[in-house]
């Protein structure tokens, strides 16, 4: 009795590559199949994720803006305050000689180490 079954390995060889090149052409047709799937989401995200940025920065441009703007405003109203002291001390000098003792007085006694 001859156990030994004569195998055409070369015809089976064959048979595996096909199959195995046929899985791969799959996988790849899947690949692109799912990546042709997700470019609209895909490009819908990052168009979205540029409108987000242009309006923060949009937004950061207008908040300086405004920040700038009330710092000149800022600025005029304590020169403006600076010039009407100035103005007053010349009018009444005795008088604010007697509010800076008072105001030196104070101080004096709040900062003090009893």
């Amino acid at each position: 009795m001859d156990t030994n079954v004569p195998v055409n390995g070369g015809n089976i060889q064959h048979s595996l590559e096909r199959s195995a090149d046929k899985v791969t052409v799959a996988a790849h047709d899947a690949i692109d199949s799912a990546a042709d799937a997700t470019r609209p989401a895909f490009d819908n995200m990052v168009a979205s994720a540029h409108e987000t940025v242009d309006r923060a920065g949009a937004a950061a441009s207008n908040a300086a803006g405004t920040l700038g703007v009330k710092g000149d405003q800022l600025n005029d109203s304590g020169a403006r305050m600076i010039e009407r002291a100035g103005v007053y001390v010349r009018e009444n000098p005795v008088a604010s000689i007697g509010m800076a003792v008072a105001a030196g007085y104070i101080l004096s006694r709040l900062f003090s180490s009893r």
